[in-house]
């Protein structure tokens, strides 16, 4: 079901599978949720079942052969070596189809874990991508990036080692009851009546350590985001001599994810014990009762010497996954813990979706309208106060202010990365909400104020926006935004990698492939947030006059400091503190000495005329 979309100040509260309230601690409560991913490959699935099933059954056909074997001996019904061959014939097929029956049971199921750890990523990734830009700016990319590939790969484990693991114990232990009842069912029941009481262990166990799990899968992410935060500004780190402080962080983290894991393993170290006391009683009481049915006889209700040996034999391989099932409770609960974050992930829902019965804007965007546009952020702070304007085709809008003013927020609500809280935005005459927004977004060429570049070449970041482009077309919006002769002055040309985030990289450099980007979609919209705040005078020059050619038959708007980048502009407007305080031309902004006339003087150099009113309002 999806969530309404809240008005652009109403916090919306996203799961992040880390909260306790209310959760019942279910041993395995949220793994269950991967068995309807498992419906794509239910050959795969039966087939491992099946050959892991056929698998137990030649693992105990040994014992059953040798106690067969011994009740033989003793009895004197056999003799003749071909005789005691005809049991070693038998006991190398049962070896022999366990080997072949385990292999195909292996290749299932770590070959189906592998496919359901695919769906699975891109089921988390397909409802990451939707969300709105709030759900990120709240969040630390190191922590998200955990759990689409360790908490992912957590569950991968699970799913080829743990979920195998438990079908041999069930298997193993189902076929071995059945055999032994047969044979004993004094017996039979004297070996498992005592493994019962695991269960009870299990429960206390689970309900323990899961939170432990938790809590050191989220210390996991902290630690994520912390190295992510690191690596990614370690000039400022290096500049600033932080080395200390954020190696104490990183420790800080560390620590925590420790004392967490530590605090998991002192649950485990209870347990594990009581699993072992257990397995110890009920195969001493088996030793100890079996001898005496032994000594009675099978015809006195007892056993046979084979049917002891055959017993003792399986006790001790059963004794195996039983001691491996204090194990398995702990994988389980670790991978509890992870499929908790990732389904989290996997069931969010955005907030700014598509209305039912809303339309695609099939028509270029020809005119955007503001009236009356009102929003605050989720903390409260106000930004826009009843802002309107309106822009057509060929038509360009500056939007300029003190910082803080709400100049980028406009750019936000254009993108619908938010929703206002009052007022109607219109594109072609139509509310946006009533829009499809992959059709209004198609419309827009965006250039951000922080700049964001992909890892890879050139060629690639600006052919983003297009990526079925030809040459000649990525070349031309290269030009256009005055990045051409820097791009064909590299040794490796559109080929050169740019590095993460463009780090390789200058500014101006990084801003103008930006720019080429969005040239190369041809939108009818192009919105510019200090699209040439990085690069110098000269080439500020030479952008404006190309966007100026390019303008023609499209809309711009321009977010700017710099007035000089919409000193051209059809339409000026003076944001302070949410509001429209001016608007008009250059020349006609000039002349009213106001807010606009001041941060033109301050700029110019020009002091001798400052008037004072734009740093008054400046944020």
């Amino acid at each position: 079901m999806m969530m309404p979309a809240p008005k652009g100040g109403a916090p919306v509260d996203f799961a992040d599978g880390t909260s306790e309230s209310g959760d019942k601690q279910v041993l395995g409560r949220q793994l269950w949720r991967i068995l309807p991913y498992v419906k794509s490959y239910r050959k795969r699935f039966t087939l491992g079942i099946l050959s892991n099933a056929l698998a137990r059954a030649f693992d105990l056909l040994p014992f059953v052969a040798m106690g067969l074997l011994t009740d033989s001996i003793l009895a004197g019904n056999i003799s003749e070596v071909e005789e005691f061959a005809f049991y070693g014939i038998l006991i190398l097929a049962a070896f022999t189809g366990l080997a072949i029956a385990q292999g195909i049971s292996n290749y299932c199921w770590e070959t189906l874990a592998q496919y359901l750890q695919h769906d699975i990523r891109m089921a988390a990734f397909d409802s990451l991508i939707k969300m709105e830009i709030r759900y990120f700016e709240d969040r630390q990319t190191g922590d998200i990036m955990s759990v689409l590939s360790a908490d992912v790969n957590q569950l991968e484990n699970f799913l080829s080692d743990a979920s195998t693991s438990m079908i041999r114990i069930v298997i193993t232990f189902s076929t071995g009851f059945i055999i032994l009842a047969w044979m004993s069912w004094k017996l039979a029941l004297i070996l498992f009546i005592p493994i019962i009481f695991i269960m009870p262990l299990i429960y206390f166990f689970s309900t323990r350590v899961q939170k432990k799990y938790r809590e050191s899968r989220q210390s996991f992410g902290d630690i994520n985001a912390v190295l992510s935060n690191n690596i990614s500004g370690m000039g400022v780190v290096q500049a600033y001599n932080a080395e200390t402080y954020e190696a104490e962080r990183v420790g800080g983290e560390s620590s925590s994810y420790k004392d967490h894991a530590i605090g998991a393993t002192v649950q485990r170290t209870k347990f594990l014990p009581g699993i072992y006391v257990i397995a110890g009683i009920a195969f001493g009481l088996l030793a100890t009762a079996g001898g005496y049915l032994m000594l009675q006889g099978a015809e006195n209700g007892g056993i046979s010497p084979g049917q002891f040996v055959t017993f003792l034999l399986m006790s001790t391989r059963m004794s195996m996954p039983l001691f491996i099932l204090g194990m398995l409770v702990n994988q389980i609960q670790k991978s509890e813990a992870s499929a908790r974050r990732v389904f989290a992930m996997v069931d969010l829902e955005p907030s700014i979706i598509d209305k039912e019965g809303v339309e695609s804007l099939e028509d270029p965007a020809n005119a955007i309208a503001f009236e009356e546009v009102h929003f605050a952020y989720p903390n409260g702070n106000k930004v826009l106060n009843g802002v309107s304007f309106a822009l057509k085709r060929n038509q360009s809008v500056g939007i300029v202010g003190p910082t803080g003013a709400g100049k980028s927020t406009i750019v936000k609500l254009l993108l619908r990365y938010y929703e206002t809280d009052g007022g109607t935005i219109s594109m072609n005459g139509s509310d946006i909400h009533d829009l499809k927004l992959s059709s209004i977004r198609n419309q827009i060429g965006y250039v951000s104020q922080d700049v964001y570049l992909f890892h890879g070449t050139v060629r690639e970041n600006i052919a983003y926006a297009d990526q079925g482009a030809s040459e000649e077309s990525i070349e031309d919006a290269a030009a256009l935004a005055g990045a051409k002769d820097f791009i064909e002055g590299f040794p490796e040309g559109y080929d050169t990698i740019v590095g993460d985030r463009g780090v390789k990289l200058s500014g101006g450099q990084r801003q103008r492939i930006s720019l080429a980007r969005a040239i190369l979609r041809r939108p009818p919209l192009l919105i510019l947030d200090e699209a040439t705040s990085a690069v110098d005078t000269r080439t500020e020059e030479i952008i404006q006059r190309n966007l100026n050619q390019f303008k023609d038959g499209r809309m711009t708007v321009a977010v700017a400091h710099r007035l000089s980048t919409i000193r051209d502009a059809d339409l000026i407007l003076v944001l302070v503190e949410g509001v429209v305080v001016e608007r008009g031309t250059h020349n006609e902004l000039i002349s009213q000495d106001g807010v606009y006339a001041d941060l033109w003087a301050v700029q110019t150099g020009e002091l001798d005329k400052a008037t004072g009113e734009a740093t008054r309002h400046d944020g």
